[in-house]
């Protein structure tokens, strides 16, 4: 679609595409395009509908989210033959549409970086109802009150003061309505633990140790699925490991990227 907005960082190496949590935005990755992007071509989008991305002009599934991703990847060069496959990292919803993405264009993903993840809420009644319910509560907050509300669950309790400000003001600054009811509605509707196994590529699954939103069990759920998987625990982190621990989760990335790269 055009209008999608794409920070970029590195010049050479494997391509890797990051793609943020519901709540978040390409700003998200700011540790990731510093740290990996001498490694690795980083792009980090806004999704369709988040912070500077145009709104799309129909409403997305996930599989919808999932096309917009695979269009960029085609357009930053990535191809089905050997050595032209990208990498894909998710955080959280990210993660999920990076599963998506992987089995309706297998052709294209070389390896995924899970990141407190899930299979999505749709196998959880409860969670499913409350993801729904989002949207209605950023309608009646506003994105800034909204935020304050969620970015301190987002980190552990140990997190300084400034993390959980700048997740915050991340968040005020990335979602609006219909984008984010748009990806709340595919969180909900979604439960791909039955098409784990049809992903081929291999998969790093990465989760804080004091994630307090997906949390180790649906990390580890995605781990046992993926036949190529291994799944490392980020000590002292949240949901949000990639930016309370960056180095620690960038070391792993690039760890990951150099046992996979084709």
């Amino acid at each position: 679609m055009s209008g999608l907005h794409v920070a970029e960082a590195g010049a050479e190496g494997p391509l890797l595409l990051c793609l943020h949590g519901i709540g978040s935005s390409s700003a998200s990755f700011g540790p990731q395009l510093a740290g990996l992007g001498g490694h690795a071509r980083v792009l980090a989008w806004d999704a369709p509908g988040y912070a500077d991305s145009a709104d799309p002009e129909a409403p997305l599934d996930l599989d919808g989210f999932a096309d917009v991703a695979a269009a960029l990847l085609r357009s930053r060069g990535a191809r089905e033959e050997p050595g032209s496959r990208a990498h894909v990292l998710g955080v959280s919803w990210g993660g999920v549409v990076a599963q998506r993405l992987a089995l309706r264009h297998p052709s294209l993903v070389a390896s995924l970086v899970l990141a407190d993840s899930t299979a999505g809420s749709g196998g959880d009644p409860g969670k499913a109802e409350a993801m729904r319910a989002r949207a209605a509560q950023l309608r009646e907050l506003g994105p800034r009150a909204f935020a304050r509300e969620r970015a301190p669950r987002l980190v552990s309790a140990a997190a300084p003061e400034d993390l959980v400000r700048r997740v915050a003001d991340t968040m005020a600054a990335a979602v609006r309505l219909p984008g984010y009811g748009y990806a709340a509605e595919s969180m909900a509707a979604t439960d791909l633990r039955a098409d784990l196994p049809a992903l081929a590529a291999p998969a790093l699954v990465l989760c804080g140790d004091q994630d307090r939103v997906t949390g180790p069990e649906a990390s580890q759920t995605l781990a046992g699925g993926i036949h190529r998987a291994a799944y490392v625990i980020v000590k002292d982190a949240g949901h949000l490991a990639n930016q309370e621990q960056p180095e620690r989760f960038n070391a792993w990335v690039l760890s990951h990227l150099h046992i996979v790269t084709e």
